[in-house]
């Protein structure tokens, strides 16, 4: 599964270096607020992506790991970390379930946006909770599933016929109950609303016309109340809950 994930991006690592939805946000002017308040020595952006964390990690720690599964991905953030002269910014390869660093060798550890790519949620987090320091800072933000089952059931399939490695999107619930198997506490939650522009949507990940009809159809078909929950526009252009959990 995971060499299947890497696969469906390894050809679109520029489009998640330009991608405004990654680039900004206020989950993410947030987490800039709190990494400056830790100051952290040594920081883990656990699926990069485009690198959008790292950069921001950058003004606040003195080192960074720009962690992500395709290599395409890690050799997108190395160019663009050097065009904004990062220098601090050092991309490695790897899988969440399997981080290659020494226990206890961050004092932050942050994931935006990634953990519903990852084969084994649990497995990732205890990973994470490995790699962080005593009493360091974690930091987990992610999409999520509404509480209603309905709900759930229609983002679970819109996501995957946009992207046939999307895992799942979590509800909160099973968020926090994975975050306290992994052994965090949850020091802070904040919850957010993430607008996402269709086009621009599957565009990024290069979603066949053929899915592209069956999410408007899907969305079309669904229940005046599961439209409403998502606030779906007729050009398909939809709003999704995002979780940001501050964790120790």
């Amino acid at each position: 599964m995971s060499e299947f994930v890497t696969r469906q991006y390894s050809d679109r690592a520029q489009d998640y270096v330009q991608s405004a939805t990654h680039a900004q946000g206020e989950d993410l002017d947030r987490l800039k607020m709190l990494l400056e308040s830790e100051a952290p020595f040594c920081a883990l952006d656990l699926g990069c992506g485009g690198g959008h964390v790292s950069y921001a990690l950058a003004a606040c720690a003195t080192q960074v790991v720009a962690y992500d599964p395709t290599r395409t991905m890690a050799i997108a953030v190395k160019t663009e970390a050097a065009t904004r002269s990062l220098a601090s910014i050092r991309p490695v390869c790897g899988f969440a379930e399997a981080l290659p660093f020494a226990d206890h060798a961050f004092d932050a550890v942050v994931s935006r946006y990634s953990a519903h790519h990852w084969g084994d949620l649990a497995c990732g987090l205890a990973e994470a909770r490995r790699v962080l320091r005593p009493q360091g800072v974690g930091v987990f933000i992610d999409t999520v599933a509404p509480p209603g089952a309905m709900e759930d059931s229609v983002l679970q399939a819109i996501e995957t016929l946009r992207d046939p490695s999307h895992m799942r999107n979590y509800r909160v619930d099973e968020w926090r109950l994975a975050l306290a198997k992994a052994g965090f506490t949850v020091e802070a939650q904040e919850a957010f609303r993430l607008r996402l522009d269709f086009g621009s949507w599957v565009a990024r990940t290069r979603t066949p016309d053929l899915h592209r009809q069956a999410i408007l159809s899907l969305q079309q078909a669904t229940s005046p109340s599961v439209r409403e929950v998502f606030e779906m526009a007729e050009d398909g252009s939809f709003t999704i809950d995002t979780a940001f959990f501050v964790v120790r």
